[in-house]
């Protein structure tokens, strides 16, 4: 009996389909950075709820007062961008930009800034 036309198994090697095709994301070392400094604004009191989102031109990370709210902070990962202006960019509350550059930590800075006013007060 042949295994050709029946469907059954050939043998071949078949690749693993990849996830969709050039979806932006962060990387380990990335990701623990913004989770760490978010799990200080939450003991800070300043945070509550975050939100991510992933597509082909970007990754975001939103972090929120309260859910029903617009988003704190945004913190945004374009490689389109790293070439030119450097591509992480950190939003304010109503979408001004704070902050860009190439490297992850000095744009979390200004959060990193509120956040030792907050354990201060």
């Amino acid at each position: 009996m042949s295994a050709k036309g029946t469907g059954a198994s050939t043998g071949q090697i078949v690749a693993f389909p990849r996830g969709s095709a050039g979806q932006v994301g962060f990387e380990r070392a990335e990701l623990t950075r913004i989770l760490d400094l978010y799990g200080r604004m939450v003991a800070a009191g300043e945070w509550r709820d975050y939100a991510m989102n992933f597509d082909k031109q970007a990754a975001t990370f939103a972090a929120f007062r309260r859910a029903a709210e617009r988003p704190q902070a945004r913190l945004e990962k374009r490689p389109a961008l790293r070439a030119k202006q450097g591509m992480w960019t950190l939003f304010g509350e109503h979408g001004q930009v704070l902050k860009r550059g190439h490297d992850l930590a000095n744009v979390l800075a200004p959060m990193e800034r509120r956040l030792l006013k907050a354990v201060e007060d």
